[in-house]
């Protein structure tokens, strides 16, 4: 009798069938970090909505492809972004340096706007990044999100 194939990403089991380590309940930091993540993709995506609007109504802009392009990359941050917090909540590790990354980002964003006379606005962005930043080095979100992707399938 043979054995059926073993699939990387489904959940390990031990020699008595119950399921290992690796499909250990997600914590719920590991939750907190990827609506942060998902909800700043959103406000990415409304940013990009109002400034192509702008765009198309005539704004003044001084170059128009510049302009486009900016467009552009709030486009592409914004789906990173939603990437990141989906493929994180799933339990991948490579996400966990990109969520980093965008948190650290906030922040340079957060204090200026804090202390640039806008407190709701910059504790809006700080609060949220400062407390993903404190769960990406919980030890049981590292532990959750450790998965590889696997191996490519064959043909």
């Amino acid at each position: 009798m043979s054995r059926p194939p073993v699939n990387p990403t489904d959940p390990a089991e031990d020699k008595a069938g119950a399921p290992g380590p690796e499909s250990a309940a997600r914590p719920a930091g590991i939750t907190v970090i990827a609506i942060v993540a998902a909800l700043e993709a959103t406000a990415l995506l409304v940013a990009a909505g109002w400034y192509g609007f702008q765009l198309l109504t005539g704004a003044p802009v001084v170059s128009f492809w510049g302009a486009v392009f900016t467009l552009g990359l709030l486009l592409a941050f914004s789906t990173w972004l939603f990437a990141v917090g989906h493929f994180l909540f799933r339990g991948y590790r490579w996400p966990r340096a990109g969520a980093l990354v965008a948190q650290l980002f906030v922040l340079t964003i957060g204090f200026p706007t804090l202390t640039g006379g806008y407190p709701v606005a910059g504790l809006a962005m700080l609060l949220p990044a400062g407390i993903a930043i404190v769960l990406l080095f919980d030890k049981r979100v590292i532990a959750f999100a450790s998965r590889a992707g696997g191996q490519p399938p064959a043909l």
